[in-house]
C-alpha cells in the first residue's frame, strides 16, 4: 500500500507510539455487544488494536484516500466506513442493539476539534462514554475550574454536558508528522438527563458566549441590555463579577431565572 501523505486542511497527524495506542485502547475499554465508533481513523492505528477486541466497529472519515485504504485493509462486515466530515455526521444514524453500550473514540483533528465537540454534545443522552485525543491547551481549557485563567465557554458548556477526566498527556513524537504542540487525552461521560437543568440549553448558551465576550470586563458590561443588576442578585451574583468567576450553575441559575421572567414580560 504506498504511504499517505498528511493534509494539513484535514488537520492530519497520525498516531504511531504503541503504547499511547495501548493506553487509549483501555481508556474507552471496548467490550462484545458495543456500538463503537472511531472518528478519524486515518491509518488504523487505533482501528486495528480495537478491532482486536470487538466483531465490528463504526469509522467517520473524510479523507477519500483513507478511505480507500481502509476498505482495502478491513473487511466491511468488520468494519462500516462513513465517509462524510464528522461535523456533519448524525451519530445516532448508526444502529445500536437494544442494551448495547455507545462508545465513541478518537484522534481528533486540531482544526475542528472544539466544534466537533459541540456537535457531538447534541447527541450525549444516546452515547454512553467519549475517549478523545486533542490538543492538551484544548483539553486544560475543557476542564478549567471558575477563576482559573483557561476557564471559558467551552469549559461552561461541556461540563454542563459531561463528566470528564483529562487522562494523559502525549508528546509531539508519538505522531507523524510531529505537531508543534503537545497532545492530550480525555474521557467524557455524558451527564444523565436528570442533571442537565437547563430549561433552555441555546439561551444558556447564548448568555455563556455573551459573558465571554470581553471576559476582562464585569458582568454589568458585558451583559448590560441582556440582564439587569438586580436579576444578577436574585441569582447571588455579584454584578462586578466577571464571566470567569461563575460556575455552571450560576449560568444555569441564571438563565433559567430569566427564561421563567420571559412570558412575563411577553405578556
Amino acid at each position: 500500500m504506498s504511504q499517505h501523505i498528511a493534509r494539513k486542511r484535514f488537520g492530519q497527524n497520525f498516531l504511531q507510539d504503541g503504547n499511547v495506542i495501548a493506553n487509549i485502547i483501555a481508556a474507552i475499554n471496548p467490550q462484545e455487544g458495543d456500538c463503537l465508533t472511531e472518528i478519524g481513523p486515518g491509518l488504523a492505528a487505533l482501528t486495528e488494536p480495537l478491532l482486536q477486541n470487538i466483531a465490528h466497529m463504526h469509522a467517520v472519515e473524510l479523507d477519500r484516500d483513507l478511505v480507500v485504504r481502509l476498505e482495502q485493509q478491513f473487511k466491511p462486515e468488520r468494519l462500516t466506513i462513513h465517509s462524510i466530515d464528522a461535523l456533519k455526521f448524525d451519530f445516532l444514524s448508526i444502529p445500536a442493539p437494544d442494551g448495547a453500550k455507545r462508545k465513541v473514540v478518537g484522534n481528533l483533528p486540531y482544526n475542528i476539534s472544539s466544534p466537533l465537540l459541540f456537535h457531538l454534545a447534541q447527541f450525549t443522552p444516546h452515547i454512553d462514554v467519549q475517549v478523545f485525543m486533542l490538543q492538551k491547551e484544548v483539553i486544560e481549557r475543557i476542564v478549567a475550574k471558575p477563576s482559573q485563567k483557561a476557564y471559558g465557554r467551552l469549559s461552561v458548556m461541556l461540563q454542563y454536558r459531561y463528566r470528564m477526566e483529562h487522562l494523559f498527556d502525549v508528546p509531539p513524537h508519538a505522531f507523524i508528522p510531529a505537531p508543534k504542540v503537545t497532545s492530550a487525552v480525555i474521557r467524557m461521560f455524558p451527564r444523565p438527563e436528570a442533571e442537565l437543568t437547563a430549561t433552555d440549553e441555546q439561551h444558556m448558551s447564548r448568555l455563556v458566549a455573551q459573558a465571554f465576550s470581553q471576559r476582562r470586563k464585569m458582568l454589568r458590561n458585558t451583559l448590560n441590555g441582556v440582564v439587569t443588576q438586580e436579576q444578577m442578585a436574585a441569582c447571588d451574583i455579584s454584578p462586578t463579577a466577571r464571566a470567569e468567576e461563575l460556575s455552571v450553575a450560576h449560568f444555569v441559575g441564571l438563565s433559567n431565572y430569566l427564561v421563567a421572567l420571559a412570558p412575563k414580560a411577553d405578556a
